[in-house]
């Protein structure tokens, strides 16, 4: 299983439905409101806005509800005292886990982490203790259909400044420097190419083989972080090949 959002294609696979929609839904409140904190209340002007209510859609949230974000954000509905945070740690194997979050309480929200982590066999760990394993980057994936091919996206990507492009089999992946997010997104929409995946995310320089238990509890442990409302993404260097996750699933 190839390319950065391994855990994403686990879950799919795996048939995991993730949070339960209201579990979702305030995920996608927080972004909200820390995008228009930070670049205000114009999607139009404040691209990590528009993508935030383009994820909010994506997962059926009410228009009141994301006009109630923006207005939060906008400190209209009182002041919004959100703060972005990344906790690291390392789970079975010794696989390296960064973990995003955004939080109204960072002492609450780092008690919950570091147990999450104790109760799955992991340990918290100082900063820089394992975020040097990854490299921050903009990241697209495409699916291959409709005669989409490698060559078609990297004559867009290549023009627009990408690094990496690469067949993984099932999907197409793209690569770039974090601040080329909004430039090459819009490139590709205008090219007719909408991507399945944009965001900016944590790219691991290298990963960890895991199987058998340490395979199950890994996924364990994400599953469990993921669960948290404060839990924005994670991202861990870990690999499970096809065959190990099939042998999981009939466990």
């Amino acid at each position: 299983m190839s390319g950065h959002n391994k855990w994403s294609k686990i879950k799919h696979t795996k048939g995991k439905t993730d949070q339960a929609r209201g579990a979702l839904w305030t995920k996608c409140i927080r972004e909200i409101t820390v995008a228009v904190k930070q670049g205000g209340v114009d999607p139009g002007s404040n691209f990590r806005l528009r993508k935030a209510i383009e994820d909010a859609k994506a997962v059926s949230m009410p228009k009141d509800n994301i006009e109630r974000a923006i207005k939060k954000g906008s400190g209209a509905d009182g002041e919004a005292v959100l703060e972005e945070l990344i906790y690291e740690g390392y789970g079975p194997g010794g696989v390296a886990v960064l973990v995003e979050c955004t939080t109204d309480n960072r002492n609450r929200t780092a008690s919950e982490i570091r147990s999450t982590f104790g109760k799955t066999g992991g340990a918290m760990a100082a900063t820089n203790a394992v975020a040097w394993q990854f490299a921050k980057k903009a990241f697209w994936s495409f699916e291959k259909k409709d005669g989409l091919t490698e060559d078609k996206v990297m004559e867009v990507a290549l023009e627009h400044g990408a690094e990496d492009v690469a067949d993984i089999g099932d999907a197409i992946e793209v690569k770039a420097e974090p601040g080329t997010l909004q430039a090459l997104t819009e490139a590709f929409e205008k090219a007719g190419m909408k991507p399945q995946t944009s965001e900016v995310t944590q790219i691991p320089s290298a990963t960890i083989k895991l199987t058998g238990q340490d395979a199950s509890t890994m996924l364990k442990l994400l599953e469990r972080l993921e669960d948290s409302d404060d839990v924005q993404k994670v991202h861990a260097n870990f690999d499970i090949d096809a065959a190990e996750l099939e042998n999981l699933q009939r466990a």
